[in-house]
């Protein structure tokens, strides 16, 4: 026992040691994640948004900010949060096998492997709030909606919320003086009321309670692009009420007096790319008599779709001889097939730090979506709007807006990847945090 205490000791001795301290430049830090936030909706006035376009104008930013691999919504908001890629972070995938081996969406924060940008708000003895983040249930948060719906229908985010708010019985509070009584389609990702009345909840929390850190996730503008690709009318209007809901967070910091005290950040988890086939590799497993759908238990092998990018997976990774016929059947492949995507090596996933466990991926080019189904057509039509791709497609890049104390008007931040997000918050607070990967912009940073 006594022997722990002396670990825990030295290891928040040597922390302290390791890691950079930053002077505080901001008492808050408001983290705001639109989902499917793409550069141009700022850099291009045509586009609804004229909020995000004066903080262009009043603030630092970037004309697109490199992501993870897979660019999908869960990882990437983990990476957000904690500065750490897939392999370091754990969250490899939008669902994952539970306990049981059964694929479910994830939203325990237990499984985040890294530190988050939450736990290291409250260790600095500071309050944090957070709104329908991906993967918060049960995060050391004070004041908590996490991103959670019903096991019996999906539909129904409004009962989960209630459930599992942080303090119990929040929500309530929130309904009484944010959003007033609601129906389970006011908190519907079919509607976009649910981001007008997320950024209601948030613009409270601002008002009544000041959190040193606040982060909120706006979902509206994935759904429309899934729906009618990067320019449909949907799109337009998700877009103009997501900038909204940044005006009514903004609206806050002026009613709660800490404007001139605050730094607002407006990121993304990816950007989308317009699709008209649809891929499914798992076919050409089924033809080699091997059986990938995923059951009770794992197949002995499958490929792991991810919208814009497969991932195989082999359910013993020393069985060298599945591989190897595996690798036979794509090298034989058409070069009609061959053309629609390249395969990314593990060499190339480490350096970027995906799914530890896979063998290999696939990266299609821009236009192909793949999907799991191992049956009917290899490849076939579709439409809409996918993400998931290889960050090296330019499109599916996301954006950063950062306006706030010490900000340099106008200024265009270069290079910046997703992991670089969470420790340049938690700079501009000036706590210590251990991104793993993650470097502090200091062109908005200074020591």
């Amino acid at each position: 026992m006594k022997t722990n205490f002396i670990k825990e000791i030295l290891l928040v001795v040597l922390t302290a040691l390791i890691l950079p301290a930053f002077s505080q430049t901001s008492k808050h830090v408001i983290l705001i994640s639109i989902d499917g936030f793409r550069p141009d909706f700022y850099l291009d006035n045509s586009w609804p948004a004229p909020n995000l376009q004066a903080m262009v104008k009043e603030g630092a930013h970037s004309k697109g900010v490199r992501g993870i691999f897979p660019s999908v919504t869960y990882p990437s908001h983990t990476t957000l949060i904690t500065g750490a890629l897939p392999v370091h972070h754990g969250i490899t995938y939008n669902t994952m096998p539970n306990e049981k081996g059964v694929y479910e969406w994830t939203t325990d924060s237990r499984k985040i492997k890294s530190e988050t940008l939450w736990q290291a708000v409250r260790k600095a003895g500071m309050k944090s709030a957070s709104v329908s983040w991906p993967i918060s249930v049960g995060a050391e948060i004070d004041y908590n909606l996490p991103e959670i719906w019903s096991s019996s229908d999906m539909s129904d985010r409004r009962s989960a919320i209630r459930e599992f708010a942080t303090p119990k019985g929040f929500f309530s509070e929130i309904e009484e003086y944010a959003i007033g009584k609601a129906e389970i389609n006011d908190l519907n990702l079919q509607y976009l009321t649910m981001d007008e009345n997320n950024s209601r909840m948030a613009a409270y929390i601002i008002r009544k309670y000041k959190p040193e850190f606040l982060s909120i996730h706006i979902v509206g503008v994935d759904g429309a692009q899934h729906k009618e690709g990067r320019r449909g009318k949907g799109v337009l209007k998700a877009l103009a009420s997501a900038d909204h809901a940044v005006a009514n967070i903004l609206d806050a910091l002026i009613k709660a007096g800490i404007k001139d005290s605050t730094t607002v950040i407006v990121t993304g988890d990816h950007g989308f790319v317009d699709i008209n086939r649809v891929l499914a590799p798992n076919v050409w497993l089924k033809e080699l008599g091997i059986d990938s759908e995923v059951g009770v238990e794992e197949p002995v092998a499958k490929f792991q779709a991810a919208g814009g990018a497969a991932f195989f997976h082999l359910k013993n990774q020393k069985d060298t001889t599945l591989l190897v016929k595996v690798r036979k059947k794509l090298a034989e492949l058409s070069d009609e097939y061959k053309s629609l995507f390249r395969i990314v090596e593990r060499a190339e996933l480490d350096k970027i730090g995906a799914d530890p466990h896979a063998s290999f991926a696939l990266a299609p080019v821009k236009g192909v979506y793949i999907q799991d189904k191992d049956s009917g057509p290899v490849l076939g039509p579709t439409k809409g709007g996918a993400h998931g791709y290889f960050p090296d497609i330019p499109e599916i890049q996301t954006g950063f807006i950062a306006v706030g104390p010490g900000i340099d008007q106008g200024s265009v931040v270069e290079g910046v990847s997703l992991e670089d997000i969470a420790p340049t918050a938690a700079a501009l607070l000036g706590i210590r945090f251990n991104a793993p990967d993650g470097k502090v912009l200091k062109v908005l940073v200074k020591n």
